[in-house]
């Protein structure tokens, strides 16, 4: 079965819970219809389900996926749907990617699921040169614009280098796809069943500290939230926070610990990382002044690197303080040492401090 798998089972079961469940502010999905609370892979599954009910040309392949998986996202989808549509892949990551890439070309849904981002690499090939180009090398002649890769990503609390790891940058660099990671329930069961949906290949992040960790009401019925749209989820006056995925409930602590010194801070959740809403961050920047970035992945040339240049060349004039960005550190991801490593909620409480008083 592979030690890769082995590992994962263990680290599935039972997640460290050692940050605060984090809640969307708003939905951009109707209300209408049933609500449930539930955990961030519950809503996973829930999109999954969807996805192939709602069109009979959607599959869904992976390692380990027709019993469910590590996480248990793709429970139960295997004997709804059967195994011609849900169905286990051998043990390999340019293998998966490179059949979803055949499947979509053929007009199909191709989800696929790589089991960690950590293992995502020998897919690169497959999505940089083959995916991202499909469409463009043929004139729109044809395209695998129906491909989804789903991974979940970032710390986990135990997982050490090859289960921690937050590549989302490397793919930020690439025309020709979108990349997407939700921060609640809520968020990743509407954006998932966009990304599906949406006429060009998606890599899809999902958080894995919060499948189980982050729980909230999710609307039973089929939705989608738009792509490429940032969102407030917190109004503020003295600086914009800028993050994304399971960052983005470090950064509300952050948040809630400055306004008790009487600073007032704006939270934008990016969600879409490519193409990113320059405009909701820029007009944000203009009002504060100030702006904090802040991801897992190490700071040297991680998208928060993208995101300040981009503040500089179009808010130049508006800013009072250099950007700050607070992000992991530029060595490989720890085990016992993690807590050094992680962007912290104290570690952005500072920088907000020394930004604002800049």
């Amino acid at each position: 079965m592979g030690l890769r798998n082995i590992i994962g089972r263990r680290l599935g079961l039972g997640l460290v819970r050692r940050r605060k469940p984090f809640s969307t502010a708003t939905c951009d999905g109707d209300g209408n219809g049933n609500a449930k609370s539930i955990n961030l892979y519950s809503a996973i599954n829930q999109a999954l389900h969807i996805a192939l009910e709602t069109d009979n040309r959607a599959f869904v392949f992976g390692e380990d996926v027709s019993f469910g998986g590590v996480f248990r996202c793709t429970t139960g989808l295997a004997d709804r749907f059967g195994k011609a549509r849900v169905f286990n892949t051998p043990l390999c990551e340019q293998g998966i990617v490179g059949f979803g890439i055949g499947l979509a070309a053929m007009g199909n849904r191709a989800i696929a699921e790589i089991q960690f981002a950590d293992y995502i690499y020998p897919a690169f090939d497959q999505i940089v040169n083959e995916a991202a180009k499909f469409r463009y090398r043929s004139g729109n002649q044809f395209n695998c614009g129906g491909l989804t890769i789903r991974a979940p990503y970032g710390a986990v609390g135990h997982g050490g280098h090859y289960h921690s790891q937050s590549p989302e940058a490397f793919f930020c660099h690439v025309p020709g796809i979108k990349v997407v990671i939700p921060r609640s329930p809520r968020q990743a069961k509407g954006l998932l069943l966009s990304c599906i949906r949406d006429p060009n290949p998606v890599v899809f992040f999902e958080p894995k500290w919060l499948y189980r960790l982050a729980v909230e009401e999710v609307p039973e019925h089929d939705y989608m939230l738009p792509l490429s749209e940032a969102e407030v989820i917190r109004q503020g006056s003295d600086i914009t926070l800028v993050g994304w995925g399971a960052q983005l409930s470090v950064m509300e602590q952050a948040c809630n610990e400055a306004e008790k010194d009487g600073i007032s801070c704006e939270l934008i959740d990016l969600k879409t990382l490519l193409p990113w809403d320059k405009e909701t961050v820029e007009a944000s920047v203009r009002k504060t002044g100030r702006v904090l970035i802040s991801h897992e992945a190490p700071v040297t040339g991680g998208f928060g690197a993208e995101i300040s240049a981009s503040i500089v060349e179009r808010c130049f004039l508006r800013l009072e303080a250099p950007v700050a960005r607070v992000c992991g550190l530029d060595t490989p991801f720890p085990l016992v040492f993690e807590p050094f490593y992680m962007p912290t909620k104290n570690k952005i409480l500072d920088a907000i401090k020394a930004t604002v008083n800049y």
